[in-house]
């Protein structure tokens, strides 16, 4: 069974929040900004990615499930690493726009940092969904199998 979603919007929060933590000293290191700035900047960039990663997980959980059978909790190291490339790589479509207007920043300093930021949470993404994935294991899955033609138990 693949994760509701309640626990893909709670799984969603607590990640973002945990980025907060992180990104918003960082930021406010690197760009030399006021607290106040760099909070409000993180905060709409988060609330933006929160409203794209619940929809990249559930896409991603779908694909993986239609080719191998295999719920997300039993995702092989290798594919956990595409899964946090992949997760970090697309919203950079929504939030570099943001990061110019928002944070005045230049093409130049707004790629830097969305790429610094692309880094970060690659590798917090990895950590923070495999901690997640052992303390909430989903449900064992109960769709059919495509590597065995039957049901998974």
């Amino acid at each position: 069974m693949q994760r509701s979603a309640a626990d893909r919007f709670v799984q969603s929060l607590a990640f973002e929040t945990g980025g907060l933590l992180v990104a918003v000293p960082l930021y406010q290191a690197a760009f030399g900004r006021s607290e106040g700035e760099g909070l409000a900047l993180m905060l709409t960039i988060t609330f933006a990615v929160l409203l794209w990663n619940p929809l990249h997980n559930r896409v991603f959980d779908a694909a993986e499930l239609r080719l191998t059978g295999r719920a997300a909790t039993e995702r092989p190291h290798a594919l956990r690493v595409v899964h946090a490339v992949t997760h970090e790589l697309s919203p950079i479509i929504v939030t570099l726009p943001l990061i110019m207007v928002l944070g005045q920043h230049s093409l130049n300093e707004a790629l830097t940092l969305n790429a610094g930021l692309t880094v970060l949470y690659v590798a917090y993404a990895y950590v923070f969904y495999l901690t997640y994935d052992r303390l909430f294991p989903s449900a064992a899955p109960s769709w059919p199998d495509p590597r065995r033609g039957r049901q998974c138990p």
